[in-house]
């Protein structure tokens, strides 16, 4: 069954329509957890994530040597994400709609073209 990547970004440390009290948080948590319910019942969840402050972020070279902070010089940065499976792209864009509406969030959709190892896919 395919993967699908389900993420959200942060625009300049804020994520769009994220809670202000923690009333506001509470429902976002009990959206969050009836949506996993969901996924899991139908076989759709694989993983997520929240990712710490891009700042906090390390990049690494291929010569060992690194730097501080991220690679990427933009507004948006990756802040979350879903991986499911599905059947087809047209189920995949119903929980990533279920997903933006749980977490007042948008949502980028994309479909892996490859997962797992690398030699599983070239016979090695």
């Amino acid at each position: 069954m395919p993967h699908y990547l389900l993420s959200t970004y942060a625009v300049a440390g804020e994520v769009p329509g994220a809670p202000q009290s923690p009333d506001e948080m509470q429902a976002f948590m009990t959206r969050l957890i009836d949506l996993e319910a969901a996924m899991d019942a139908a076989g759709a969840f694989v993983f997520s994530g929240g990712l710490t402050p891009v700042n906090s972020a390390q990049v690494l070279n291929p010569d060992g040597g690194g730097a501080d902070g991220p690679f990427a010089q933009a507004a948006e940065q990756l802040a979350g994400f879903y991986i499911i499976d599905a059947e087809t792209d047209e189920a995949a864009h119903v929980w990533a709609t279920k997903v933006a509406e749980a977490t007042n969030h948008p949502i980028e959709l994309r479909r892996f073209h490859a997962t797992g190892k690398v030699a599983d896919h070239i016979g090695g």
